[in-house]
Parts: C-alpha cells; sequence; structure tokens
C-alpha cells in the first residue's frame, strides 16, 4: 500500500525585504533598480526560480518550489538587494595601507588604474585596475576605495592589494605592499 504525502502542510518559500525612506526600488522584467542618495544600483535577478515583485514599501521574493535549492538561492538574492540598498544609501569605503620597508613606494591614479612606482626597487611600476563607477583616493600612504556598489568596490581594493603580491621571498621579511586594512561592516 502507497502513503500519501500531504503537500499542503508545506510552507511556501516567502522573504520580505523592506524598503527605507528615501530609497526608491523598481523591478524591469528580471531588472532591480535601486535609487537613492548616493547613486543608483541595477542588478539582474535571473533566477527562473525565484519571482520578485513590489507591494507598496517592500520587495517580496517568492519561490515556486520549497527546496533547499530555493532557500539558497533565494537567500543569496536577497543578500544581494540588501547591499544594493545599503550602497545606495550610505556606499562603501575599503582602506588600504601602502607599506614600504625597503624602497619608498609611491602610488597615483592614472585614468582606471592605480600605478604603484619603485615597488622593491621595480623600475617598471605595477599597475591595479580600477572597475567602472569607483573612485580611488590616494592620501599619502593610504588609499581609499569607494564605491556604492560592493562588489566593485571589493574587487578593485582586492586588484591592489594583488598587484603588490611578493613571490620567491620570505614574507617575513619583505612585508612591503599595499595591505586592506578595513571593511565596510556586514549587515
Amino acid at each position: 500500500m502507497l502513503t500519501v504525502i500531504k503537500m499542503a502542510n508545506k510552507k511556501q518559500l516567502k522573504q520580505k525585504i523592506e524598503i527605507p525612506a528615501g530609497i526608491t526600488l523598481a523591478i524591469d522584467g528580471n531588472i532591480v533598480f535601486v535609487k537613492g542618495p548616493k547613486g543608483e544600483n541595477k542588478r539582474k535577478l535571473i533566477n527562473p526560480l525565484i519571482i520578485a515583485r513590489q507591494e507598496d514599501n517592500k520587495l517580496i521574493l517568492e519561490a515556486k518550489k520549497n527546496t533547499k535549492k530555493e532557500k539558497k538561492i533565494m537567500m543569496s538574492l536577497k543578500a544581494h538587494v540588501k547591499n544594493m540598498i545599503r550602497g545606495a544609501k550610505e556606499g562603501y569605503v575599503y582602506k588600504l595601507k601602502v607599506c614600504s620597508g625597503h624602497f619608498p613606494m609611491t602610488a597615483q591614479v592614472d585614468g582606471k588604474r592605480l600605478l604603484i612606482k619603485n615597488f622593491l626597487g621595480e623600475k617598471i611600476p605595477r599597475k591595479a585596475k580600477i572597475l567602472d563607477s569607483v573612485e580611488v583616493k590616494v592620501e599619502g600612504d593610504v588609499i581609499t576605495v569607494t564605491s556604492i556598489d560592493r562588489e566593485k568596490a571589493g574587487q578593485t581594493a582586492a586588484n591592489i592589494e594583488q598587484s603588490t603580491r611578493i613571490t620567491n621571498r620570505d614574507r617575513r621579511v619583505f612585508q612591503d605592499g599595499c595591505y586592506i586594512t578595513s571593511k565596510p561592516e556586514r549587515i
């Protein structure tokens, strides 16, 4: 004899995201636009398993099925939307410190890249890519990376840190480089 599993008892996966005052959110197809005092963010929500809709001052994410896979995807999309809202409201700031023990290094912004000159006495400057909509300022030995998009700001900071990576030397002795000293807090 077969047993019938009752599916009516399962709860439907649903997440609500509050939209704070001063932030406007719009959905166009599968693209979410968030506009705030610092600027505008947009992101594609390209998962057919999740439905996004807006009611009053809330964004509602719903899943078609009730499985672990849909829950993981939904929670990731929720985190991305919250990051977009916070970026449009406050922005994200990463700080890096230029540490030079052997040779005095200089850093300067040149268009869409950061040049690090005299790294370990090298004649050719090291280059780090600056992504779109990211602002980089160099003030003495502190590099400040600012953006309304958390992923682009973090990737630019990582590009700068990786451009001064040292290989084939003892890292305990050669501690020269650019290192991330502060990141934005998590939500």
